[in-house]
């Protein structure tokens, strides 16, 4: 298990382009990494099947928190086949996730700045964004997870992005979660009966 300290920022295209462009420039460029990803969103964890179409691998991944309650994540990690995508799905799916659950589609491209890893990405329900993470052992004192934290900060401020704070990432993920679940609930009613 580790921990990952993560930090995200939204922006427009104009910005990601520019940030890519600056990325490629002065950072260590460490490729496209595309993903496929399923999403569970429990009431106080994050479980997620992932299908990396770039790298042609596959995960599952439980991260002991969710996106707004800290920068901090403690993961556990395995590696599936990319074939064993869909049976992990349906697994999940049969044990009643599957109301919790969310499809995307991410286009990544990843780098390295500073000593920080940075995922460019584009979701249709992030748009443009960028997630910055330092990954720790587990069991890092709280000083290491106070240097990640810092050290994502400086590097952000050097690549003048915006971080998102945790009360901003909080409501986007709230409002985003809302939506899904009315949509969800739309297609339901809309659903012929059998």
């Amino acid at each position: 298990m580790a921990v990952e300290i993560e930090m995200r920022a939204r922006f427009t295209k104009e910005f990601h382009d520019q940030l890519v462009a600056r990325l490629k420039a002065d950072g260590e460029d460490l490729g496209p990494d595309d993903k496929h990803i399923y999403f569970y969103v429990l009431p106080n964890q994050l479980l997620k099947v992932t299908d990396n179409t770039a790298a042609g691998t596959a995960k599952i991944t439980l991260k002991g928190s969710k996106i707004g309650q800290g920068a901090a994540f403690a993961e556990t990690e395995f590696t599936i086949a990319p074939t064993d995508v869909p049976a992990a799905v349906k697994v999940f799916n049969a044990l009643g996730f599957e109301t919790a659950m969310h499809e995307a589609f991410n286009f990544r491209h990843n780098f390295r700045f500073g000593g920080v890893e940075i995922a460019v990405k584009w979701s249709e329900a992030w748009g443009y964004h960028a997630e910055f993470e330092v990954l720790l052992e587990d069991g890092a004192p709280d000083a290491a997870r106070a240097e990640a934290e810092a050290k994502i900060t400086d590097v952000a401020t050097a690549l003048g992005v915006t971080l998102m704070t945790e009360q901003e990432l909080a409501d986007f993920t709230a409002a985003f979660e809302a939506a899904e679940k009315e949509r969800k609930e739309r297609e339901q009613q809309a659903a012929p009966i059998r």
